[in-house]
């Protein structure tokens, strides 16, 4: 299958954007998703269009909505339809939108939280906004200290509480990753933290996905009780995303050869460090999908009708899945925008039906270009891989 990208730049009509979108297959969003439609910035006429080998004539139309971020971490969308925009080594809370200028969606800081503590790949990482952000204004952070990862809450421009403490740290495999479900409870996704003793010792909150109330405490329901794990046998999980049929995907990555996207299903153990990606010991949970760890490195995770797609650092790259209704994976995944935006984190649904991703070209491993780090509206148009 081809895609021929396309890179809105600054300048035409808002109108031909929009009939774009309209026109793409990601529909409209689920009855569980929030917020409306920002006021868009307008783009300009699109560059020629480059092809990817394969087949088909699938485009990829890219806007960029803001500039000059410094290593944007999470995205979550509120109900007026801007997002909040965490910056994982300033702790500022931004917010994307509604409104737009000359530049692209108007950015203002809303917040800093003088409880983060920046270095190696922690900092503030993860947002989520409470489902019932119109009467509560809650909106839950997931955070590195010296000693430690946690995860708070906090109404915006007021204190910081946390809900969680005791994630582990490290200079690196930190996870982040953090989102309410479709049914409501707050999940998480932390990193090992160590060479692989924490993902597979289910008294440690290393290499997990957690369940959790909004009080921070075991979700009924979970694997065992008055444990908040969910699944084990993780890495480091930045990204988690749900489908229609309420099927949960979560990306791991840091593993030494493969990066993995995984279908997570309550109490599975996802095999590191007994395992680096697929496995033949039937007690683990193979990956959906995994790539080289130099393709992949994903952070990331959206889903769109009946595609998902992850966002990747080492790989410099968006990777497009076609998954049928009995979750398995249709054809081959389809690499997208490969090295055009340099290292690509995070990936979130719009409430339009685009994509939004950010680059992290501003941190220690990057090439920055002069409006980095940017945060990118990413829309499929003509059908191709599941899209229609």
């Amino acid at each position: 299958m081809r895609y021929r990208r396309r890179r809105a730049l600054a300048g035409a009509s808002l109108a031909a954007v929009l009939a774009l979108t309209a026109a793409c297959s990601f529909g409209p969003p689920g009855a569980d998703e929030q917020g409306t439609p920002p006021n868009l910035p307008a783009p300009s006429a699109a560059e020629s269009a480059s092809a990817d080998p394969g087949g088909g004539d699938s485009e990829v139309v890219v806007t960029v909505l803001a500039k000059k971020l410094e290593v944007p971490w999470g995205m979550a969308f509120l109900p007026d339809g801007s997002a909040l925009v965490t910056e994982r080594d300033t702790g500022r809370i931004l917010q994307v939108g509604p409104e737009s200028d000359a530049n692209g969606l108007t950015v203002t800081e809303v917040q800093r939280l003088a409880e983060v503590q920046a270095s190696g790949d922690g900092g503030l990482l993860g947002i989520a906004v409470s489902p019932k952000y119109a009467t509560d204004k809650t909106i839950y952070v997931y955070y590195s200290t010296t000693k430690d990862n946690r995860i708070g809450k906090l109404v915006l421009k007021g204190k910081l509480q946390p809900i969680l403490t005791g994630i582990p740290r490290s200079a690196d495999d930190n996870g982040g990753a953090l989102a309410f479900g479709p049914d409501g409870y707050l999940y998480a996704g932390t990193g090992d933290g160590t060479s692989g003793t924490q993902a597979q010792d289910p008294k440690s909150l290393g290499g997990k996905i957690l369940r959790m109330t909004t009080a921070g405490k075991p979700a009924p329901g979970n694997p065992v009780k008055d444990s908040l794990v969910w699944s084990l046998g993780h890495r480091n999980v930045q990204g988690l995303a749900w489908d229609a049929k309420k099927r949960m995907y979560a990306s791991d990555s840091g593993q030494p050869k493969n990066g993995e996207l995984n279908v997570i299903v309550k109490g599975k153990n996802y095999g590191w460090a007994k395992a680096d990606g697929p496995s033949t010991d039937a007690t683990l949970t193979n990956p959906l999908y995994s790539w080289p760890i130099a393709d992949s490195y994903c952070s990331g995770v959206a889903v769109a009708d009946q595609s998902v797609a992850t966002a990747c650092l080492l790989g410099k790259r968006v990777w497009l899945l076609n998954v049928t209704a009995n979750g398995t994976v249709l054809g081959n995944p389809q690499a997208l925008l490969t090295g055009e935006y340099g290292r690509l984190r995070g990936l979130v649904s719009a409430p339009d039906g685009s994509l939004w991703a950010s680059t992290s070209n501003q941190e220690d491993a990057g090439d920055p270009g002069p409006d980095d780090d940017r945060i990118l509206r990413i829309v499929f148009s003509d059908g191709g891989a599941g899209i229609t």
